[in-house]
């Protein structure tokens, strides 16, 4: 039977790098896998980023909607509708918003008989743990029906940080297994158990924030997404965007985490949406996404 595995995690704690990674692994181990992604706006982002490391038609961009809200039907559909494989192995990335446990219990029904029960994975980032404000709800949320749990961006922080963190973790979920994210190996993972157990109640709506996208002209230096990124207000949870730099011809990709902390690197080929500045968040809006970007060029 084919194994799935959901990540899930708030906006920015390393779920796509994460899947990066145990997707190489999966290469080395001569396993084949599938990959769904879910996001806000324009999924196919970041399923650009992955694709080189599929074998062709093995990744399914989802967005527009929640997976564990209104589009849980469209992600059975798409978990029903993959080829049958050797070694095969599905991995879902679920939107920083999700209902973990919501998406967990609705997954678990509906799907083909050859897919063993779907695991859940939490990714948590350490470094800002319980530091969300009015999200804290819904990060502990995330990580209540998770079979293990993974700590990223611990460097630099002390030892007894990470130690609240994980007995903060195992109060939440005293269920889970939980490893720093260099411990992690995918030949551990298909072989994790679902975790079932009281789940507190959480008013998900509450969590399905404001999300939109403009066309982002070339931008003449790194210094303007960054310019960028500073002016774009902090009740914008996730800033991400692909542009053109200078006269390059090829494409570069950045993202505002929710700590504020800005990455930009590289984009291997052209994006299939162009040029584009997303954000999710309250208060998200074309209109102004505009003017700030008419104010940085203007500035530069």
């Amino acid at each position: 039977m084919e194994p799935i595995l959901v990540l899930v995690g708030f906006l920015g704690a390393g779920k796509t790098t994460l899947l990066k990674r145990l997707l190489l692994e999966a290469q080395q181990a001569d396993w084949d896998p599938y990959v769904i992604l879910n996001d806000y706006e324009h999924a196919e982002l970041d399923a650009r980023q992955l694709a080189e490391q599929l074998s062709e038609g093995a990744l399914k961009p989802l967005d527009g909607s929640c997976i564990c809200c209104s589009g849980i039907t469209a992600l059975r559909d798409s978990i029903n509708r993959i080829p049958q494989r050797k070694r095969g192995i599905t991995l879902i990335e679920a939107n920083g918003t999700s209902d973990a446990c919501r998406l967990m219990g609705f997954l678990g029904v509906g799907l083909d008989e050859r897919f063993k029960p779907p695991v859940q994975i939490a990714v948590v980032d350490a470094k800002n743990w319980q530091c969300r404000g009015e999200h804290n709800v819904l990060e502990a949320n995330q990580v209540q029906v998770s079979s293990l749990i993974v700590l990223t961006h611990t460097t630099g922080l002390s030892d007894a940080r990470i130690q609240r963190v994980k007995d903060e973790l195992q109060q939440v979920n005293p269920n889970a297994t939980i490893q720093g994210v260099r411990e992690l190996a995918l030949w551990q993972l298909p072989e994790l158990s679902p975790v079932s157990g009281n789940v507190d109640a959480f008013e998900h709506q509450k969590s399905h924030w404001a999300s939109c996208s403009v066309a982002l002209p070339a931008l003449p230096d790194e210094t303007c997404i960054e310019a960028l990124c500073a002016r774009i207000p902090e009740t914008i949870l996730r800033v991400k965007g692909c542009t053109r730099i200078g006269t390059s011809a090829d494409y570069t990709y950045f993202e505002r985490c929710p700590d504020g902390a800005v990455s930009i690197r590289p984009f291997k080929g052209e994006p299939v949406t162009g040029s584009k500045l997303l954000v999710v968040g309250p208060g998200s809006d074309p209109g102004k996404l505009n003017e700030l970007v008419s104010q940085v060029l203007a500035a530069h």
